[in-house]
């Protein structure tokens, strides 16, 4: 897969196998059919010592095709390749891309200031070195502030009462009627439940006797 030829490259490269995350690389770009990881390509040809090769790499796809940040870390890299030629001026020009702009801070700003600024020493220009390595702070404490604000960023959880839901916790199952057990409505010998906890006496229903005018069983009065 793909990304299993990524992962392997970039381990390689951190950890200066600069052949073995070539080869990886070559593999990935074939499979993925991405030039997304170009710059590392061409990092690698100068980590072998081939900084022609390296060039030659870069020059072989147009630029304008890759994502803005993978243009700016092409840009760096070829502009490493030509300073292991010895020419920092043409790796100054590789950086002088439109990207390179002091007023706007990307995440790709402080890495492009600081080839930059490293560049303009190599030519003796001082001054303008200090101002780039400036700008490289500023960059770095901008977006440092905004992530940190994005950070914070919060969201509301409102809890609202499923209808139809006591106030019991939502584990705690409704205690089943008798319909959904299948139960009779009465007991197992057909009586109701007074009848068969003996509950009212059955003399009750005749009301209270009256010594002075008893009555028959039947209700009649007495002769």
């Amino acid at each position: 897969m793909a990304v299993v030829r990524e992962t392997a490259a970039i381990t390689a490269y951190r950890t200066g196998d600069f052949a073995t995350a070539l080869r990886e690389l070559r593999t990935y770009r074939r499979i993925a059919g991405k030039n997304d990881q170009l710059p590392m390509m061409v990092d690698c040809e100068r980590g072998l010592g081939r900084p022609e090769r390296a060039l030659e790499l870069g020059r072989s796809i147009d630029r304008a095709a890759l994502d803005t940040a993978v243009q700016v870390e092409l840009a760096i890299a070829m502009s490493g390749a030509r300073l292991d030629l010895g020419n920092p001026t043409a790796a100054l020009g590789e950086l002088e891309i439109p990207q390179l702009d002091p007023t706007t801070a990307y995440s790709w700003s402080p890495a492009l200031y600081s080839a930059y600024a490293a560049t303009l020493e190599e030519l003796g220009r001082q001054d303008e070195a200090d101002e780039w390595w400036a700008r490289v702070d500023r960059a770095a404490a901008a977006l440092a502030e905004v992530a940190d604000e994005n950070a914070w960023e919060t969201v509301d959880v409102v809890e609202e009462e499923v209808e139809g839901h006591d106030e019991r916790g939502s584990d705690e199952p409704d205690e089943p009627s008798a319909d959904e057990l299948g139960a009779p409505e009465h007991g197992a010998d057909g009586l109701d439940d007074t009848d068969q906890l003996g509950g009212d006496d059955p003399d009750d229903d005749l009301g209270e006797i009256d010594d002075d005018n008893p009555r028959d069983i039947d209700g009649s009065a007495a002769g």
